[in-house]
């Protein structure tokens, strides 16, 4: 399928995408977000679409999965703000002004060791580590392919490790 051809369906799939997304989340803010993202999608490989096949089916398919991995996004990061809240608790409770300092002073040299990243070995890592996403995922989000994204991780990961064993020993 063309560019031109996909623009010309563009309006109908937006449409039937959105129903999809209103059906799975039930509110209009995540709808469009998942609708917006699943016409991204489909802009980004419309010259790979067959255009003698239904593209109705293969939108409503992509928008599917584009509201799960959302949802999954959603209650991931839900559960990081209540992990930070329930280590904020414990600080805060803590007697011990040693424990919250160790604490902060750990938090500090792991957001150092990030910083020590490439923007996008950091954006690769967060997407695995912080946000759980899984390797196909991240790929598709990003359009890297699968043993790029591993390798990246990889890296990035060893990078941090060699940070912050490097920062704990001085």
């Amino acid at each position: 399928m063309t560019r031109p051809e996909f623009e010309h369906i563009a309006a109908q799939l937006r449409q039937r995408v959105l129903k999809v997304g209103l059906d799975f989340f039930g509110n209009k803010e995540d709808a469009e977000d998942a609708t917006q993202e699943t016409m991204v999608q489909l802009w980004r490989y419309c010259e790979h679409i067959d255009a003698e096949r239904n593209v109705e089916a293969l939108a409503v398919k992509v928008a599917k999965n584009c509201c799960v991995s959302m949802y999954r996004r959603q209650q991931r990061q839900a559960n990081v703000v209540n992990i930070d809240q329930q280590t904020l608790k414990q600080q805060e409770s803590s007697n011990s002004p040693q424990e919250q300092l160790e604490a902060k002073d750990t938090q500090r040299m792991l957001s150092e060791a990030l910083d020590l990243l490439k923007p996008r070995e950091r954006q690769l890592f967060e997407m695995r580590q912080i946000e759980s996403l899984s390797v196909e995922e991240v790929s598709g989000q990003t359009g890297i392919p699968k043993t790029s994204v591993i390798a990246m991780v990889s890296a990035a990961r060893k990078k941090v490790f060699t940070e912050l064993t490097r920062r704990m020993k001085q």
